[in-house]
C-alpha cells in the first residue's frame, strides 16, 4: 500500500513538474509575442565630440578666406543612430555638426569599420549626412575647389572627423538593444524662406499651385524608445541653411541646428517629457542649474567671494579638462545619453534670415532677381530675427525648431513597422544618359556634363554674399573673368554647349591639377526602416527639386504591384551625405542662374539624372534586387596638400605663466541674471590639444565652503571661448571667456577657469589651467 502510494505520488509530482513546465513556456511565449509587438528593432544611438582645430584654420562654407576661427560658441558633434532587425539587415544614420559630408572622410571611417567589424558595416547601409553649419573648420575634403581658402588640406580637421563618427557608430552599436521607433511629422512656419524666389518662380505655375508655400515646412521626426530605459533620442530632418551665423563669425558653432539639438537633448535629461519648464526665453534651463540657491545672505556671500581670489596658472593633466565637463558628472554609467540630432533636407534655397534681404547702406530690400543694392552684391543680406545679433538669430531659429522637434516627439505615436533595408551604388555623373520626356508623349536621351560652376556662384548668396563686380542670375558672365579663368582651364565647346545656359567661370570637372578640383562618382543610397525611406544625397537640392525626388520615390514604391508601403509611406532627403558636390535646381530654376543655378555642377538636366537613379534604386528595394555597385570613388589622401603652418612654438611675457589671469572681474564684484562675464587669461594655441570631449572654458558655482561645482562648459549657448595673439607672428595669445548669465542661473558664489595646452620650443606639450577670482551672482 506504501509502495502504491509512493507510486502515485511520484506519477502526481512528475504530472505536476510537467504542467508547471507547460505553463513556464506558455508564459515564455507570450511574453516573447508581447516583446516582439513591442520591439520591432534593435536601436542603438552614439555621440562624440567633433569640434576640431578652434584656431587658425578657415571655416567651411561662404568660401571666406577672412573667416578664420578664434575660438567656441559650442562644441559639435557626430550623432548616430544604428536600427537593425534581430535577425536580419541593418541601417547606419550618422548626423555631422559639420558643413557637409566628405568622400574622403567617409572613406576612411569605412575603413575602420571594416577593421573592427568585418563586412557588418559598408558604403551599402551606413549613410553621414552634414547639418550645413558655416562656422566648422574646413580643410577636410579631398577635392581642390573645396580646400583652396583653407590652405588645402587641414589634417587635424580630417582625424577628428574620422575619429567622431567612428567613436559615435562605436557608442550606438555598443547601445543596440530592443526598442521601437516612432515617427511623426508637422509644420513650422517661420525658420525659413526661399533666398531665391525669382528661380523658384520660374517652376511651372501649376506645379506650384499645388504647393502652400515656396519652401518646404514639414519637420519629419523620429522617436527612439528603448524597451529598459524609455526614450533615448530623436532624429528629425527640417530644411533650413545653417547659415544664421554669418561670414564674418570666427567661433566654431553648430549654427540653429547644432543649437536645437544641444537645447533638446538639455530638456530632456531635465524633465523628459514636457515642455513646462523652460527659461522665459523658450531655451530649457541648464541640468546644471538644479543646484538649490545659497541661503546665505549678499553680504556674507561677498565675504565668501573675496576669499578667493585668481588662481596663478599652474601645470593639469589631459584628463582635468574632461573630467570637469558638466554632462559627465550627470550622466548615468549605465544608461544611454540621450541623443537629439536635427538633420538637413532640401535646402538648396532655404534661408534661416527670415526678415528678408535687405541693402546694409540704404536699408531697403535688394533688386528681386539679382540681389543686388546699385548692382552691387556684396552689400546685400539677409537678416535673421535676432538682427543685427547673429548670435541671437541662431537661438531663436535654433529654438523654433527645438520646440517643434518637442511637440512631435511627444505626440509621436505611429510605429514604425516592417524591414530594414537599403541600396546603394557609385554612378560617374559626368556623363550619365537620361531619359526625359517631350510634350506629346515622346522622349529623348540628354546627358549629364563634366563638373562647371557658374559666374552667379561666384556672387554667394544673401546670407553670404561673394565679391567683386558678380552677381546672381547672370547667363552672360564678363570677359574680363573670362580671361582669368582661362588661365586656369578654358572649356571646350562640348562642354559650353553642354552646360548652357551657365556661363563657365570654373571648368572644375575638367581641372586635374594638383589632383582633382571636383567630385565625378557619386554615392547614392536609400535607407528603409519600415515605412520610412531616406534618401541620401550628395548635395543640396532645392526646395522644388526636392518635392520632385521625393515624390517620384514615392511614386515607384507605392506603384500597383508593389502595395508593400500603401499610402502609409514617409520619405525623406537626407542632404549632404556621403560626400559633397553642391547644388540641385530643377531643370527651370537652372534657367534663372541664380546662385543655386550657377552652382549645379552637372549641368541643366542633373535633377532628371538623380530622379532617374532613385527610381532605379527604389525599384531594386521593392523588388528585392540587387544593384551594380558602381566605379569606386578615388582615395586622394596621399595626394593631399596643406599650407597651413604648424604651431612653433607658444610663450608668455616674462615673469607670467600659462593660465594666469589677464584681465580679472572687479574686486567684489555682483553680477545680475542676463549680465555678461568676461575674464583675460594667458593663453596658448588651442590646435596643441583640441580638448576632445573636454571643455577650454568652465563656469563652476561654490557649493559650501570650498567645494566648485562643474555649471556651464564649452557646450553651453551662453559661454564663449575666444582666443587671440597680439599678431600673426607672435607666441603669445590670450583666451577671453564670456559668459552671458541665464535667467535660471542659481544664485551663488562663481568663478571662471580656463584650460589649454603650449606648446614648448622643443615640441612637448604642457597643459594648464587658471581661474578667475570669485564673484556673486545675486
Amino acid at each position: 500500500m506504501m509502495e502504491l502510494l509512493a507510486s502515485v505520488g511520484c506519477h502526481f509530482r512528475v504530472h505536476l513538474r510537467s504542467m508547471w513546465l507547460w505553463i513556464s513556456l506558455l508564459l515564455v511565449l507570450q511574453y516573447s509575442k508581447t516583446v516582439l509587438s513591442g520591439s520591432n528593432y534593435l536601436i542603438g544611438l552614439g555621440s562624440y565630440d567633433i569640434t576640431g582645430p578652434a584656431a587658425d584654420v578657415n571655416m567651411m562654407g561662404y568660401a571666406n578666406s577672412e573667416q578664420i576661427a578664434s575660438g567656441i560658441h559650442f562644441r559639435l558633434r557626430a550623432r548616430s543612430f544604428i536600427v537593425a532587425e534581430p535577425q536580419g539587415k541593418r541601417v547606419v544614420f550618422v548626423n555631422l555638426d559639420a558643413c557637409m559630408a566628405s568622400q574622403l572622410v567617409t572613406i576612411k571611417v569605412l575603413e575602420r569599420l571594416k577593421a573592427r567589424y568585418g563586412n557588418l558595416y559598408t558604403e551599402q547601409n551606413v549613410a553621414i549626412s552634414g547639418i550645413h553649419t558655416h562656422a566648422g573648420p574646413g580643410g577636410y575634403l579631398q577635392y581642390v575647389v573645396y580646400i583652396v581658402t583653407s590652405l588645402g588640406f587641414v589634417r587635424q580637421s580630417f582625424d577628428v572627423l574620422v575619429d567622431g563618427i567612428e567613436k559615435s557608430i562605436v557608442q550606438a552599436h555598443e547601445n543596440l538593444q530592443p526598442g521601437s521607433i516612432f515617427v511623426n511629422k508637422g509644420e513650422l512656419l517661420d525658420a525659413g524662406v526661399n533666398r531665391s524666389p525669382s528661380a523658384y518662380l520660374n517652376n511651372p505655375a501649376s506645379e506650384r499651385s499645388t504647393y502652400k508655400y515656396d519652401v518646404d515646412k514639414e519637420m519629419t521626426l523620429l522617436k527612439f524608445v528603448d524597451d529598459q530605459w524609455g526614450p533615448v533620442g530623436s532624429f528629425n530632418w527640417f530644411a533650413t541653411h545653417g547659415t544664421s551665423m554669418s561670414r564674418t563669425n570666427s567661433l566654431i558653432s553648430g549654427d540653429n541646428k547644432g543649437a536645437a539639438a544641444r537645447f533638446m537633448e538639455d530638456w530632456f535629461v531635465q524633465n523628459g517629457s514636457t515642455s513646462d519648464e523652460l527659461d522665459t526665453d523658450g531655451i530649457p534651463r541648464r541640468v546644471s542649474n538644479i543646484i538649490s540657491s545659497s541661503h546665505h545672505n549678499h553680504h556674507e556671500l561677498l565675504e565668501l567671494a573675496a576669499s578667493f581670489q585668481s588662481s596663478p596658472g599652474r601645470p593639469a593633466t589631459r584628463t582635468s579638462s574632461t573630467a570637469r565637463r558638466v554632462r559627465n558628472a550627470l550622466r548615468q554609467a549605465d544608461k544611454p545619453g540621450f541623443v537629439s540630432a536635427f538633420c538637413q533636407t532640401n535646402c538648396g534655397d532655404v534661408s534661416p534670415n527670415v526678415l528678408g534681404a535687405f541693402c546694409n547702406d540704404t536699408g531697403l530690400p535688394c533688386d528681386f532677381n539679382h540681389s543686388t543694392c546699385g548692382g552691387k552684391n556684396e552689400l546685400c543680406y539677409g537678416r535673421g530675427p535676432g538682427y543685427p545679433d547673429e548670435f541671437e538669430s541662431t537661438r531663436i531659429i535654433g529654438e523654433r525648431q527645438f520646440n517643434k522637434a518637442v511637440d512631435l516627439f511627444n505626440k509621436a505615436s505611429e510605429n514604425l513597422l516592417g524591414k530594414v533595408d537599403y541600396r546603394h551604388t557609385y554612378l560617374d555623373f559626368t556623363q550619365l544618359e537620361v531619359t526625359i520626356p517631350k510634350t506629346g508623349g515622346a522622349s529623348e536621351v540628354v546627358k549629364t556634363c563634366p563638373a562647371a560652376m557658374g559666374f552667379a556662384f561666384a556672387a554667394g548668396t544673401t546670407d553670404g554674399p561673394g565679391a567683386f563686380d558678380f552677381k546672381q542670375g547672370d547667363n552672360e558672365g564678363n570677359p574680363f573673368w573670362r580671361l582669368v579663368r582661362n588661365l586656369l582651364k578654358t572649356p571646350d565647346k562640348k562642354q559650353v554647349d553642354c552646360q548652357l545656359p551657365k556661363p563657365i567661370l570654373l571648368d572644375t570637372g575638367e581641372m586635374k591639377q594638383p589632383y582633382d578640383w571636383a567630385p565625378s562618382i557619386l554615392p547614392i543610397q536609400i535607407l528603409r526602416i519600415g515605412q520610412l525611406v531616406i534618401l541620401s544625397v550628395p548635395g543640396e537640392f532645392t526646395t522644388m527639386s526636392g518635392r520632385r525626388l521625393r515624390d517620384a520615390v514615392k511614386a515607384v514604391l507605392t506603384s500597383s504591384g508593389h502595395g508593400e508601403f500603401g499610402s502609409n509611406i514617409h520619405v525623406v532627403i537626407a542632404g549632404l551625405t556621403n560626400t559633397y558636390s553642391q547644388y540641385i535646381t530643377t531643370f527651370e530654376e537652372y534657367q534663372v542662374q541664380r546662385y543655386e543655378g550657377a552652382s549645379t555642377l552637372y549641368g541643366p538636366h542633373t535633377l532628371s539624372a538623380y530622379i532617374q537613379v532613385f527610381q532605379k534604386l527604389a525599384s531594386s528595394l521593392i523588388k528585392g534586387q540587387p544593384v551594380e555597385p558602381g566605379p569606386q570613388p578615388p582615395d586622394l589622401l596621399k595626394k593631399q596638400i596643406g599650407l597651413l603652418p604648424p604651431v612653433v612654438m607658444d610663450s608668455t611675457p616674462l615673469g607670467i605663466n600659462f593660465g594666469d589671469v589677464s584681465s580679472d572681474v572687479p574686486a567684489n564684484s555682483t553680477f545680475k541674471r542676463g549680465s555678461t562675464v568676461t575674464v583675460v587669461f594667458w593663453s596658448a594655441c588651442p590646435r596643441n590639444d583640441l580638448m576632445t570631449e573636454g571643455t577650454f572654458s568652465l563656469v563652476e558655482i561654490l557649493q559650501g565652503k570650498d567645494t566648485w561645482v562643474p555649471t556651464y562648459d564649452d557646450d553651453d549657448f551662453c559661454l564663449r571661448f575666444k582666443w587671440s595673439r597680439p599678431s600673426k607672428l607672435s607666441s603669445h595669445s590670450q583666451a577671453t571667456i564670456e559668459w552671458t548669465i541665464p535667467p535660471s542661473a542659481s544664485l551663488g558664489v562663481y568663478r571662471i577657469r580656463h584650460f589649454g595646452a603650449a606648446k614648448r620650443l622643443l615640441g612637448s606639450i604642457q597643459h594648464f589651467t587658471g581661474s578667475s577670482s570669485a564673484f556673486v551672482v545675486a
